[in-house]
């Protein structure tokens, strides 16, 4: 699929009432020149989530949630970003370009769509014909409704059953291929990748079929076969029941994140249809990225044995850069030998839920698992654990949460660790803008704020920038701000944004962007905004003069370096 051209996200954001977009999912309420709710990304009583028609984006002063029409979509809707730039391109009625024109479309891909789905079918249908395996489905206890809730099928034993039933012209063999239900062996004999496994198709966020797993039921082979990387499927994105829980709620209080088909479909089947699983693959950040877009809680199950734990850790540290406040994370350990089909079965949805109930919290997991063979009553092993924690708790974003970790960790070591957060790491070199809590305002900050608030401010301000030479926290991202804003007179401030979303500086960028005061109509931003970069040339041609003037005194200057300390020596002095 090819990437969705920026220009026309511009457009689109520039087009669209945030207000408008909001309204139809949450009720508002007018606040001045902003509107207002309680925010649907976390409970609330008193409302703290604000909607500015000015700025176009939205805000949450209680669980920090912010963003574009976009971003809201995204976290609404449960959305991916290509999929809320459709739906909201849809509701324009404009039809969204892609890089490489109408061929690198997602329309593009309608055949494989249709090959999985009619592939989907044929394996239904083979296993109403297929005694062998609608036993071992009731041996499992699979019924009816459950059957037909996740589409399970047959693949029948043979080379070539998908083959012969879907085509075999060049055309046809080439999408089945592409759709991964075709291999090639070593003489470069096709043949279909799923024989005599229950089939378990994998569905993306509009219920339509991506991918399949095929889990054995007799004879020698691995236990579970997944479809390849394709042009719809990424394991490491996708989750395993996550259409089906959508289905049955508007909102999803919890997920229950397992390893296995059937072990997700048990606790679906028995009364938690909150059950979700991973493909095979370890829990990825896109893995937690999706689970907390539907979910504020998580509880990741796991086996209790060596690799249960390391994959709840793989879990853990992929959660850590997502639990801005409002977010938890769980983890339940089964006993040896058991699994959530098994012990769901044995102890019913009461009992398991009983178990989750008990689940071990993150932030413990998290310290009881840094602790493990250190002599925490020792000042070496306390120190040692303090030094395992920091890289880790640098992942945390801005919070509440981060902070008390961080003192948890400082009450058990007795070791000030606030310098490895996110909060207080060191300016990068990248130039990267952080957003001071305390002191004097700096002219950068100033500026920046002052584009945020009026984009259009930057056509006054063209490049290039005398002040790129300044080595400040900030100037790098000020020029790109000024630049971007330049280049796209229409941007609004929710367009800028959007820009830098992804990026380390857009939590700080949101941030500012929240405390703009809308109804500061008679603010001079224009003022302010040539003011600070008027100050800032300044400092950069007294920083360049002094350098100017160093060299001279060791070496003889250039021709042109002669001449441009004339023009700064004859140029107004520098206050």
């Amino acid at each position: 699929m090819g990437r969705i051209l920026t220009p026309f996200i511009d457009d689109l954001l520039a087009r669209v009432d945030i207000v408008e977009v909001v309204e139809r999912r949450v009720p508002l309420k007018r606040a001045g020149r902003e509107w207002t709710a309680c925010c649907p990304f976390h409970d609330e009583r008193t409302p703290s989530f604000y909607v500015s028609p000015q700025k176009q984006f939205f805000h949450c002063f209680g669980c920090g949630a912010h963003g574009s029409a976009i971003r809201f979509l995204m976290d609404y809707e449960h959305l991916e970003f290509q999929d809320a730039v459709e739906d909201l391109a849809s509701s324009m009625g404009l039809v969204v370009p892609r890089e490489g024109g109408p061929t690198a479309s997602h329309d593009n891909h309608a055949p494989l769509f249709e090959l999985l789905e009619t592939a989907t079918r044929r394996y239904q249908q083979a296993l109403n014909d297929h005694p062998q395996a609608q036993a071992y489905c009731e041996r499992r206890g699979l019924d009816t409704d459950t059957l037909q809730r996740f589409r399970i099928g047959w693949a029948p034993p043979g080379w070539d059953f998908l083959y012969q039933a879907l085509g075999r012209d060049a055309t046809r063999v080439q999408q089945m291929e592409q759709a991964g239900l075709l291999a090639m062996g070593e003489q470069g004999r096709r043949y279909d990748r799923f024989r005599e496994r229950l089939m378990f198709p994998i569905l993306d966020r509009r219920g339509r079929v991506i991918a399949f797993g095929g889990r054995i039921i007799a004879g020698d082979g691995p236990k579970y076969l997944n479809s390849p990387e394709t042009p719809l499927f990424h394991k490491g994105r996708q989750l395993f029941g996550l259409w089906q829980v959508r289905q049955q709620a508007a909102k999803v209080e919890h997920l229950i994140v397992v390893e296995g088909y059937m072990d997700a479909i048990a606790l679906h089947q028995h009364g938690l249809p909150q059950a979700v699983a991973t493909l095979g693959t370890a829990t990825t950040p896109e893995h937690a990225e999706l689970l907390f877009r539907t979910a504020a809680d998580v509880y990741y199950c796991f086996d209790g044995d060596r690799a249960g734990r390391a994959a709840a850790w793989k879990a853990l540290e992929a959660t850590l850069p997502r639990l801005r406040d409002g977010r938890q994370a769980h983890f339940l350990f089964l006993p040896d030998g058991e699994d959530p089909d098994s012990m769901i079965r044995a102890e019913g949805s009461a009992g398991f839920t009983e178990r989750l109930e008990q689940a071990t919290p993150l932030s413990r997991y998290f310290f009881d698992t840094l602790a493990e063979g250190v002599a925490v009553d020792s000042l070496d092993g306390r120190a040692r654990l303090a030094e395992r924690a920091r890289p880790l708790l640098a992942k945390l974003p801005d919070g509440a949460f981060r902070d008390l970790m961080v003192q948890e960790l400082e009450q058990r070591t007795g070791v000030r660790v606030v310098a490895a957060t996110a909060k207080s790491a060191p300016m990068r070199k990248t130039g990267t803008f952080q957003h001071p809590t305390r002191g004097r305002i700096s002219l950068v900050r100033k500026a920046i704020e002052r584009v945020l608030a009026r984009p259009a401010l930057a056509q006054d301000h063209p490049p290039p920038y005398r002040f790129v030479g300044l080595r400040q926290p900030g100037v790098p991202l000020l020029i790109e701000l000024l630049q971007l804003a330049h280049d796209h007179p229409a941007l609004h401030t929710g367009a800028v944004l959007e820009h830098f979303a992804g990026r380390e500086e857009a939590v700080a960028l949101h941030k500012l962007a929240a405390k703009i005061d809308s109804d500061q109509e008679d603010f001079d931003y224009q003022a302010e905004l040539d003011d600070a970069l008027h100050q800032l040339d300044r400092q950069a041609d007294a920083a360049r003069l002094a350098a100017l003037r160093l060299r001279l005194a060791e070496n003889p200057l250039s021709a042109d370096e002669r001449q441009e300390l004339q023009e700064l020596l004859q140029a107004k002095p520098v206050q």
